[in-house]
């Protein structure tokens, strides 16, 4: 908008970006679906939705596809011949599995915008325009963050011992992993009675689901559901127990001890096994180039394993070993701090100039 005061922006978004003026065609969360299996169930639903898409956009003067490459760089791909610019703002995981897909992404967009700073090599070599912007949760977030601010508007005292839960923001990532945290949340109050367990949920949909979750699970624990609130109940916690993913960057940011952890359907874990190219999947682990953060997937994740891990990262955080952690954290932290949106609307600006799209 400083760039092109009178812009229309329109496609699908959430309720942030709705809230800044933006038209979403469809609730975010239908888009919202992880993995090759699971998809299958909900393919011609994501092709209708995309069918409108290209229609409705046709008349755009530039598309940004953010993430969720397997929707949108068809679509880009689709609009680029139609005569638009195209974005791709997130760069798909071309370097962990499937870097065929580089050609892919050379077709569909003119321009890709990295989080990640090892992420630009591969376009690079393959002479695709890409630009690492940084991340903006880095931005966001302060190199110190505070405890107390965040523990006085949950409610809870300086002196308890608190965990973050968060089991994922999709429906079909809470149902694998929520039972599998609950049942660990059980083992560890036997070793902690006085623990206590905060569980942020992205919205009422998966208030609801969660909260039945623990209902059906026949415990009575001492956890608190937040709606929203994801940043309080990180910056709160002593430990968190995180589906793996981008709240594993965001937990990082907030310098907190981790224990990461997914489990996903059998198949869809067994092709994505033998796609995967890296020895990590947790974002903090592929930042600092080792693991930092214990990963437990699939049959590694069970209840016995995870209370273990939180009661050991529990007992590190307050020694050598959990300073050298933070250590690692900040100088990541660092290095992700690149005022990501204002590089991003540079380059999109510079694009819409050359297409002759001047600025008011």
């Amino acid at each position: 908008r400083q760039i092109e005061r009178d812009a229309v922006f329109c496609g699908v978004g959430g309720p942030q970006m709705q809230a800044e003026g933006f038209d979403s065609l469809f609730p975010m969360d239908r888009l919202s679906v992880m993995g090759l299996v699971e998809v299958l169930g909900r393919i011609t639903e994501l092709l209708r939705m995309r069918r409108r898409l290209r229609r409705q956009l046709a008349a755009a003067d530039i598309f940004v596809g953010i993430d969720a490459p397997d929707f949108n760089l068809p679509l880009a791909h689709s609009l680029r011949e139609a005569g638009l610019a195209t974005v791709q703002y997130v760069s798909p995981s071309v370097w962990a599995w499937r870097p065929g897909r580089v050609e892919k992404i050379r077709k569909a967009v003119d321009h890709v915008l990295c989080l990640l700073p090892f992420e630009t090599a591969i376009y690079d070599e393959n002479k695709v325009p890409a630009t690492f912007v940084g991340h903006p949760l880095a931005d966001q977030l302060p190199l110190r963050p505070a405890l107390s601010p965040a523990r006085k508007k949950l409610g809870y005292a300086q002196d308890e011992c608190l965990v973050g839960i968060l089991p994922g923001s999709r429906a079909g990532e809470i149902r694998q992993l929520a039972p599998l945290f609950i049942k660990t949340m059980v083992l560890l109050l036997k070793e902690r009675p006085d623990m206590r367990f905060v569980l942020p949920c992205v919205n009422e949909q998966r208030f609801e689901q969660v909260q039945a979750l623990l209902r059906g699970s026949g415990h009575e624990l001492p956890i608190q559901l937040v709606l929203g609130g994801a940043r309080d109940a990180m910056a709160a916690s002593d430990v968190l127990m995180v589906a793996s993913g981008t709240a594993t960057l965001e937990a990082l940011l907030h310098k907190k001890p981790m224990v990461v952890s997914y489990r996903m359907h059998p198949l869809t874990y067994a092709l994505a096994r033998r796609l995967v190219k890296v020895p990590h999947v947790a974002l903090p682990n592929l930042l600092a180039g080792q693991e930092i953060v214990p990963e437990l997937l699939q049959e590694a994740a069970t209840p016995e394993a995870l209370a273990g891990r939180v009661l050991t990262a529990l007992e590190a955080a307050s020694g050598e070993s959990g300073t050298d952690l933070v250590r690692t954290y900040t100088r990541i932290h660092e290095n992700l701090r690149r005022k990501a949106g204002a590089r991003a609307a540079e380059v999109i600006g510079t694009m819409l100039n050359k297409r002759g799209v001047k600025p008011c």
